[in-house]
């Protein structure tokens, strides 16, 4: 078996300073190899023809050459039929370029990683490594993903937390998460997608508006209690009064 290029877990001295940090993390792990290199100018390696009878001949007729059909790329090899060493090596790559740029949960690596063939004990293994290191962090996933959702798409908690139990987050993870969540800040983005929806509902009695408007921030999470507050409070201040009983 193939030297592993794992990091020493118990490894004196201070942490590394990509620890926590996914893209430094690829970076530190891959020594930078992910970058591709820029190409040669490969014009400057040709010489020139002596003479006129060295020259290509030009095809007949004149016309532009036809541009060379791309072959289809290989299928990706089968990974049960290469070697432990091989195969380990493979599914490392396929770790690092789902993280490259975007950080994801373990569920969303597992299952990247069973589509691709990955044994699953070789899976757990790796994966059980990558949280050790820090490159896999549900917590850390779940944080990042309501810092940009919730201003983002104007997401509430429970949109929030039904979002991160699709991508494999434990309820009592993702609830760390949702916990930072400043309720005025919530209330807010509520009231931007409110103020935004009512630009294309000119004309609509307020009864129709605010049906309409509690059902888009019920979409997004929102308590009916807190919706239709809301949703009042914004069509007053165009002057439109809501019946009590909606």
């Amino acid at each position: 078996m193939a030297t592993s290029a794992w990091p020493e877990k118990d490894q004196a001295g201070p942490p590394p300073s990509w620890v926590g940090d996914v893209s430094l993390g690829v970076a530190a792990w891959t020594g930078g190899q992910g970058a591709v290199a820029p190409r040669a100018d490969r014009g400057a390696d040709r010489a020139e023809p002596a003479d006129s009878s060295e020259r290509p001949r030009s095809r007949r007729g004149g016309g532009a050459k036809r541009p060379r059909q791309r072959q289809p790329k290989p299928p990706p090899p089968d990974l049960a039929q290469q070697p432990e060493a091989d195969q380990e090596a493979v599914a490392r790559k396929i770790l690092l370029d789902q993280l490259t740029g975007q950080a994801r949960s373990r569920k969303e690596l597992a299952d990247k990683l069973a589509k691709r063939g990955v044994p699953d004990e070789l899976a757990a293994r790796l994966l059980d490594r990558f949280e050790e290191v820090g490159l896999v962090d549900d917590a850390a996933f779940a944080r990042l993903w309501v810092g940009s959702r919730q201003p983002g798409k104007g997401l509430a908690r429970r949109a929030l937390q039904q979002e991160l139990r699709r991508k494999g987050v434990a309820d009592e993870v993702a609830k760390e998460a949702l916990d930072e969540i400043d309720p005025a800040d919530e209330e807010a983005a509520a009231r931007q997608l409110v103020q935004r929806k009512l630009r294309s509902m000119r004309g609509l009695e307020p009864q129709v508006a605010t049906r309409r408007l509690a059902g888009m921030l019920a979409r997004k999470g929102y308590p009916p209690g807190v919706a239709f507050s809301v949703v009042r409070s914004e069509l007053a201040a165009l002057d439109l009064e809501v019946p009590d009983d909606l």
